[in-house]
């Protein structure tokens, strides 16, 4: 039964039908529709992992083995037509899909979300109710089970990267609404990765992902845990997760490669670079840089940037998931390619253009005007399955900094460019 709140919730006209204001009207139409389908939809939806989900597993338990959880998260994932509800598979709310909304609610300029309040508590309310079972810290995992390589992550079982972006996300609300329940969950949590995430082994340390007790060197997700423990230590002056936090960071400095990239891990099987997780770096470090007030790893953030801008973008604007091959093309790589753009304006004043002409261009080739955004554009095809967590979570917060940014700079010359 829909709580009191969800039920005044649903009664909300999601945003505001003004957009005079705005240079760009048909960023505003799009954040609105997009908002309105999230909400229409409880929140919950597929994702592109969620096969383990499936109530066959329960029903034919000769499935549930290594092979068979990988065959069909992959059958499911690369599929051009979503088959889940044949495959018996549930919507689901997922805390990092709120936690990208309620960061995105918070940075939407005030004219643009109607009852944007009573939507940021409602996101609020909702990842305490998420978090992770059985465990005495704040934590939080992906609302599905997935079969690694090696392992089987249960449904639920907190992680490092899903618990930094939704302590980021209540850090957000702390800092714009003053919410000291927010900052004590968000303390909470990165105390969870200092005492069960950190580890250290001679001059190596990080921070295991996706499970305690893995060693695995894994940059992004060390640097997105270094980047809350600045962020925390800022906050709150608790010296003990700067050390971690400074260890952890000059260590994945030192294995950016001469070209300014960085592999996604060290392992053998960790050898690719990609768009999401080289944004993400880029962002930890400026964190880091901005909240420790120094400049210590300026010059590896630009050389960084420096990379994603030559490598992740085709000429038409459509941004690459890898660095090297065209396809896929990827929701995700949107919304990634265009919050790093607009983070790093400062750096190259064409950023804001640029970030721009991959809104339109998704526009063209990735959005439903039943006011959603496809997964995958293939060579061969499109995948048009709408995911919560990995493409609409992800949009509504790029969406959120391109309108954030255009209140503030002159836009394009043509907006109707590219």
């Amino acid at each position: 039964m829909a709580s009191l709140q969800e039920n005044r919730l649903a009664s909300i006209d999601t945003l505001s039908s003004s957009s005079a204001s705005q240079p760009y009207p048909d960023l505003e139409r799009t954040a609105r529709k997009l908002l309105a389908y999230c909400r229409e939809n409880g929140w919950a939806g597929y994702d592109p992992y969620d096969a383990l989900n499936s109530r066959l597993f329960k029903a034919l338990p000769f499935l549930d083995s290594r092979l068979p959880r990988i065959a069909l998260t992959q059958a499911l994932k690369r599929s051009p037509v979503n088959v889940r509800s044949l495959a018996l598979v549930p919507k689901t709310q997922n805390p990092k899909a709120i936690a990208l909304i309620l960061s995105a609610l918070l940075k939407f300029p005030s004219s643009v979300v109607d009852g944007r309040e009573d939507f940021i508590s409602y996101m609020i309310d909702r990842l305490v109710a998420l978090r992770s079972l059985g465990v005495s810290y704040w934590a939080w995992g992906y609302s599905f089970p997935w079969q690694g390589r090696t392992i089987l992550v249960p449904a639920g079982a907190p992680n490092l990267v899903c618990t930094a972006f939704v302590a980021g996300a209540l850090l957000d609300a702390h800092e714009q609404q003053h919410d000291r329940r927010c900052l004590t969950i968000a303390v909470g949590a990165a105390e969870y990765i200092l005492k069960e995430l950190y580890w250290t082994d001679g001059a190596e340390a990080g921070f295991s992902y996706p499970i305690p007790g893995l060693r695995s060197e894994t940059h992004n997700a060390n640097l997105l845990a270094a980047a809350l423990f600045c962020r925390v230590y800022r906050l709150t002056g608790e010296k003990k997760f700067l050390e971690p936090a400074l260890q952890v960071t000059r260590q994945a400095v030192g294995k950016q490669r001469a070209d300014g990239s960085w592999f996604y891990g060290e392992s053998r099987s960790q050898r690719w670079i990609d768009n999401f997780h080289t944004g993400y770096n880029l962002q930890a470090l400026q964190s880091i840089d901005r909240d420790l007030k120094t400049d210590e790893f300026d010059a590896s953030m630009r050389r960084g940037f420096e990379f994603y801008r030559a490598n992740f973008f085709r000429e038409d604007a459509a941004p690459k998931y890898f660095h090297d091959r065209v396809y896929p093309l990827d929701i995700h790589c949107v919304a990634q390619s265009i919050i790093t753009l607009c983070e790093f304006n400062h750096l190259d004043s064409t950023n804001t253009e640029l970030a721009y002409r991959v809104f339109q261009w998704a526009m063209r080739r990735m959005w439903d005007e039943r006011g959603f955004f496809y997964y995958r554009v293939l060579r061969l095809c499109t995948i048009r399955t709408s995911y919560m967590r990995w493409s609409q979570a992800w949009m509504l917060r790029a969406l959120a900094s391109l309108l954030d940014l255009s209140c503030s700079v002159q836009g394009p010359t043509n907006p109707e460019a590219g």
